[in-house]
């Protein structure tokens, strides 16, 4: 295990980047588009039966991490959506992605189902890396402090014999509905789907419930603290969490030991897709809405 450093950007909380834990173990911003379910139904496989999905397992050069949401293009290109630093090449203390390393554009990814810490499971499907912020950051030059540390997203463009495999939907739960803005209150309805390869393969450990627990003011409303049943772990790095009205809400970035152990911080989607929009390059892109209802159940 890594050593664990202050962040003095949120109240000196110690964070860790888990996808680089998972190794230890085995401008302005623009607006953001969504399209509508009709558009998603014609264009992908059926939730049921879909390969690829919000919750899939993802490898990069044997780190593990977990798709959050689908995102495409103007020109109809496919991307899915994990963190930034789960290309990042440096230590798990390396938060800070206008200066930590990164693998480049480029670099192949392996969406997977049945990773444990044996194996990486079987191979679904693949893809390359299209846009990481830690990149883009460093490519822009020093910018905010906030930004830089929690600015945590990448897209993986599918590859296009894949695409017919891909659903936008969240398992379990459904949606995403739209796209949640604004602040987190302490109390409010979290949801999340992802299984770690570090579970062994328990689905049942999947979905996951939880609640904000107040969001802080310094970090300029790029992070959203929250709890789950079952916190994220080694692995989960990347999982989206959805809101109350199942609306994509974040991307999960890290954990922290202090103040609020075993707490997850969650990059807020909004900031990170307006961000991407505004510097990828990629034209059009926007979050794709799931075929499927949102539905609370647990």
């Amino acid at each position: 295990m890594r050593s664990v450093v202050a962040d003095d950007m949120s109240a000196l909380t110690r964070r860790l980047t888990l996808a680089a834990l998972s190794i230890a173990l085995g401008a302005a911003l623009g607006p953001t588009v969504v399209t509508g379910s009709a558009d998603a139904a014609a264009a992908y496989a059926p939730a049921a039966t879909a390969r690829i999905h919000p919750g899939t397992q993802m490898y990069t050069r044997g780190a593990q991490c977990t798709a959050n949401f689908v995102y495409a293009d103007g020109a109809g290109h496919t991307y899915v959506g994990y963190a930034a630093h789960c290309a990042g090449t440096g230590a798990a203390t390396d938060t800070d992605g206008c200066k930590a390393a990164s693998l480049p554009l480029g670099t192949r990814v392996t969406f997977a189902e049945g990773g444990n810490p044996a194996t990486e499971g079987t191979a679904v499907g693949r893809g390359t890396l299209a846009y990481s912020s830690w990149l883009t950051m460093k490519h822009l030059g020093p910018g905010a402090a906030d930004t830089c540390a929690y600015n945590d997203l990448a897209l993986v463009r599918v590859d296009a014999v894949d695409v017919r495999k891909v659903n936008p939907s969240v398992p379990f739960f459904g949606g995403p509905t739209g796209l949640h803005t604004g602040r987190v209150a302490t109390g409010d309805k979290v949801y999340s789907y992802g299984n770690s390869s570090l579970r062994g393969g328990v689905e049942p450990l999947s979905p996951k419930v939880g609640a904000g627990i107040g969001d802080d003011a310094a970090d300029g409303g790029w992070s959203h603290p929250v709890y789950t049943a079952t916190p994220g772990i080694p692995g989960d790095s990347g999982s989206g969490f959805l809101d109350a009205r199942g609306r994509a809400l974040g991307v999960l970035s890290t954990v922290a030991v202090a103040p609020l152990p075993a707490s997850n911080g969650v990059g807020d989607l909004g900031k990170e897709l307006a961000f991407a929009q505004s510097h990828s390059g990629i034209a059009g892109l926007h979050l794709v809405r799931g075929t499927e209802p949102f539905s609370p159940v647990l």
